[in-house]
This record gives structure tokens, sequence and C-alpha cells, in this order.
């Protein structure tokens, strides 16, 4: 006996389906156009996410888009700035490590334009002077708006430093003592010499100095950096050291220099260790005994003259802002909260006290070794990786670790402005009715950053003479000077011709960004071959000295 099925349509689903095609596969797993465009400009060194500037020319009338690097200093964000930025710094850290020169800075005299509009501003502060004790809010805020204009021609036009407010402070500044504390040691204090070059020894060595300081110990930790007890580790302290931590820095300079007695110049990168602690790594140029480096950092502390802010007074019900107070007020009485100025005059012992760990670390390192350079490569290491990417957590505890940082950042000031002392009932400076209570968007209270300062990279004044800009500009003159050699001019047009205008989104008349980038890396190219020429006149490779002699007309 025979038994006859009839065929599920179902059961030849597998069989019914057509076949995946070469051109489908390729399609599908082929790389995107996008992709190609961004590999190729990082392999020429052109920016990939540049932003677009209109630059018309004001002779002929033409207009023309042109591509601005955005200048970003992190790999994953732009990794040909990112590099780029990183050559500068390592250029600048090199050239400033062991001079054996003092650097000149000479600064521009005043122009008349710039006397001209200061003579405008002191009008406008006398008239500003007039209108407020008249009562005039109306124009005294136009005053407010046209002075602060006026500043900022000043400083385009080159002119640093800060002018005199408006309004005369309705009070002096609280001065604190300055007698040092009795639990840390003394230190011998000279008088600054004006000379920042290190000694010289044998009539020909020049050393300097590498230094590597840490924050103190907040509980014992793992390899990883989370603690072995996070009960017993010292959060608090830990957020309060992080938020502070530039200001100790600073301390530590003013120190050392008064110790040696002459103007020690740096060249400093702040970076997060393992427990996502800072820590500092600087070149100093001299010579500098270990036990002097020792001692200043034994001796080195930072008073935090703040109120108290232990307790948190509010947490389910914020204050508000009272228009007609012009202050926050409680939200259950309507009295006003203590203002910044009277909470700090009733301080009378310190928040809180910064201190460097007992590991300190420091070494001679002799300029043009490879020593040198090793360690010039180290300085840097990190600058193009974003605060998040390097403390970034691998395992559940470090997780977890930095979870409980960031809660108490979230909670602790990072300034007299910060909204988070809304929580401790106190109204933080500058405070109006856009501030929310405990909502600070400063750096410190990111979880990307863990409270490490905005700053990578501090350099003292005189480390090199040069600014970041006059080492770019270096590296320019050195290019165009061997371009040259060859016959290549590239005359600099004059600036005041050309208007520049940033291109707003959805300009309709604005190339897509990819035909930009790809029309930068055609440029780069043509750029690049002049280069490489210009550098075969200068270095002929050996043996081919007649060769190239024939040639380098034909090539000029």
């Amino acid at each position: 006996m025979t038994t006859t099925t009839e065929n599920n349509p179902a059961d030849n689903t597998q069989a019914e389906k057509p076949a995946v095609t070469s051109e489908e596969n390729r399609r599908f797993r082929g790389a995107l156009a996008a992709d190609v465009v961004k590999a190729t400009a990082e392999q020429h060194g052109v920016c990939t996410r540049p932003f677009v500037m209109e630059v018309g020319d004001t002779e002929t009338g033409e207009l023309r888009y042109v591509p601005v690097p955005c200048g970003s200093t992190v790999e994953s964000t732009c990794l040909p700035c990112a590099r780029k930025a990183k050559a500068l710094r390592q250029a600048q850290c090199r050239e400033g490590w062991h001079r054996t020169s003092e650097p000149v800075i000479e600064r521009e005299k005043p122009s008349q334009g710039q006397r001209e509009l200061l003579e405008f501003r002191a009008d406008l502060a006398a008239h500003y002077r007039e209108v407020t004790a008249a009562g005039d809010e109306v124009e005294a805020e136009e005053l407010r708006a046209e002075v602060s204009s006026v500043d900022a021609e000043l400083r385009a036009s080159g002119m640093t430093g800060r002018l005199p407010g408006l309004d005369v402070p309705a009070r002096t500044a609280v001065k604190r003592s300055t007698k040092r504390r009795q639990d840390t040691p003394n230190l011998p204090r000279r008088k600054v010499a004006k000379t920042t070059v290190g000694r010289e020894y044998a009539g020909k060595f020049r050393p300097s100095m590498f230094v590597t300081l840490t924050c103190d110990t907040y509980g014992q930790v793992r390899s990883d950096g989370s603690p072995v007890n996070p009960a017993a580790y010292d959060y608090r302290r830990a957020a309060r050291d992080a938020v502070h931590f530039a200001a100790l820095v600073d301390r530590w300079w003013q120190n050392l220099r008064r110790v040696v007695g002459w103007d020690v110049q740096y060249f400093a990168t702040v970076e997060p260790q393992r427990r996502a602690a800072p820590h500092l790594h600087t070149a100093l140029r001299g010579a500098i005994s270990h036990e002097t480096v020792k001692l200043v950092t034994e001796a080195t502390y930072h008073q935090v003259w703040w109120p108290e802010h232990d307790e948190i007074v509010y947490t389910d019900r914020m204050p508000y802002w009272d228009a007609e107070a012009m202050s926050f007020v409680d939200p259950g009485t309507r009295v006003p909260l203590t203002a910044w100025d009277d909470a700090v005059a009733a301080v009378e012992v310190p928040a809180h006290v910064v201190r460097f760990g007992a590991q300190v670390h420091s070494k001679g390192v002799l300029g043009g070794t490879e020593e040198s350079g090793r360690h010039i490569g180290y300085l840097t290491k990190y600058l193009t990786k974003s605060t998040g990417e390097v403390v970034d957590a691998d395992t559940v505890s470090q997780r977890d670790h930095h979870d409980r940082l960031h809660a108490e950042l979230s909670v602790t000031p990072c300034s007299a402005r910060c909204a988070v002392w809304l929580l401790y009932g106190i109204n933080p400076k500058g405070a109006g009715a856009k501030t929310t209570p405990g909502h600070c968007k400063g750096r410190a209270h990111r979880r990307a950053t863990l409270g490490l300062p905005g700053r990578r990279v501090l350099v003292s004044r005189k480390w090199s003479g040069k600014t970041v800009a006059d080492h770019k500009s270096d590296r320019r003159g050195f290019v165009m000077a061997a371009l040259a050699e060859i016959g290549i001019s590239k005359p600099e047009p004059d600036k005041a011709r050309f208007t520049w205008r940033k291109v707003e989104p959805g300009d309709t008349q604005c190339p897509p960004r990819d035909h930009l980038v790809m029309r930068a890396i055609a440029e780069r190219i043509t750029w690049r071959a002049e280069y490489d020429r210009a550098m075969l006149a200068a270095n002929p490779p050996p043996g081919d000295g007649e060769k190239t002699s024939a040639t380098r007309p034909e090539a000029a």
C-alpha cells in the first residue's frame, strides 16, 4: 500500500527564494562613498568635517566657497586636524625644553586706533556713571551694550588684558591670611630672578627635568583602578580634588620658583589615571634636584575658601527665582537665599584643602637625545584623545566606580557661578531666571570628563617665546622658503581685499561637503608633489648629483 502526500508550499520556501547575485552582494557589503572620501582625506591630511566660508573678492566681485579646517584636537572627531595640532604641540615642547638663550617677547605698541577707541570707551564710562546716578536703567543698559562692542573691537585689534568694569564693586574682596598651615613643612624663599634658562654643567651640559605629580590616595584600588572597598573609598575628597586640581598645580609653580630663585618654565599635560584621578606630567627647563622637587610637592597645598557644602539642603522642592527680590528664594518661606558675597564673608575655615600625593617622580633629561624625544612623545601621547576615551571603563567595577564618582561630582560646586550652590541654600554669582538649581554645564560635572580640568596642555608664557599660531607660521614659512628655492612662489594675498562670511545651514548655493573635501584633496596632492620636488632638490639622492643638477632647472 502506498501513500501520497501533497507538497506543502511552506516546505519549499527556501527553494523558491531567488539566489543572491554577486551584484547585490557587492552593493550590500561594498564600502560607502562617504567612507571612501573620508579615508582618502585622512590619507592626505585633509580635514574631514570642515565648515564652509563664503569668500568675496572686493576687487573682482567673485564669490567662492572655501572649506576651513575644523581645528579639532580629537582623533575620533577629525584625524588630520588632531594630528596637526599634536605635531604643533610637539614642536612647541621641543623648542622650549632645552633652550640655551632667553626667549624674547616683543609686544606691539598701542596704535592710534586703539587709543581712539579707549578714549571713546572712557567717555562712555563717564556717561554711564551719570545715568546710573540718575536711575535711568534703560539708557544704562544701552551704554553697557555699546561698551561691550567697543571692547570687542579693542580685542580684535590685538589688545590683550582686561579693562576695568563699568560698575565699581560694592565691597572689597575678603582678605585671607597668608600664614602657612602648621601641618605642612616650611619652604625656603628666594627672590625670583628674571632668568628662565637653567644652569650649565661642565661647560656644555644643560639638563632639564621631567616630573610627574599625582593626587593623594582615597582608598586601596585594584589593578583596573576600581576601589577594593567602595564603601570606604573617599569619593567626596576625590571629587573636590579633581575640581580644584588646576589651582593646586598653579600653586606648585609659584612655590617652585620661589624655592629655586629663578623663573622656571614648564610644558605640562594633565591626564587621568586608571582610578580616574588627574595627574600631571611636566617638562621643566633647567636642572632641579629631586630633593627640592619632593620638598616643594610636600609643602604645596591649596585652600578653598568657599562656604561649607557638606550637607544638601534642597532635594525635592527646589528654590525658585523671585523677580521682585532678584534672588532665588526658599520654596516654603519665600525668604531669599544667602547671597554669595555674604556666604563667603562668613567663612572662617576653608571648606577643603587640596594636596598632592606621596608619589613624586623626577628625572633629568639632556636635550637632543633619544630619551628627550621619547619623553616628548609621552607628554603628548593622549592629546588626540578625548578625556572620555582615556578614562573609558572596560569592567563592571570600573563603570560602578565612575558612576559613583560622577554622582559625587554632580553635587560638588565647580565655581562661584555654579548652579549646584542652590542645592546648599546659597545664591551663586550671576544667578538669574534662566539658572536651573543643581544643573551646571561646567566640564567638571560631565560623565565623560569626571572632573578633569578643561585645559589639557599647560604652557608657561616664556617657554618658547611663541604661541601655537607662531609655531604654525614657522612651519608654513619653512615650506614657502623650500618652494622658493626651486622657483615656486606663492605670494600672500592682501587680507583686506577679501570678505569672509560663514555659510548658514540651508544655503542652496553652497556645494556639498564631499565636493569641497575632494577639491581640498586635489589641492593637497599638488602641494605635496611641489614640496617633494623642493626636498629632492635640497637633498639629492647619493650618487645622483649630476642627474639632479641637470634636471633641476627643468623642474624649476
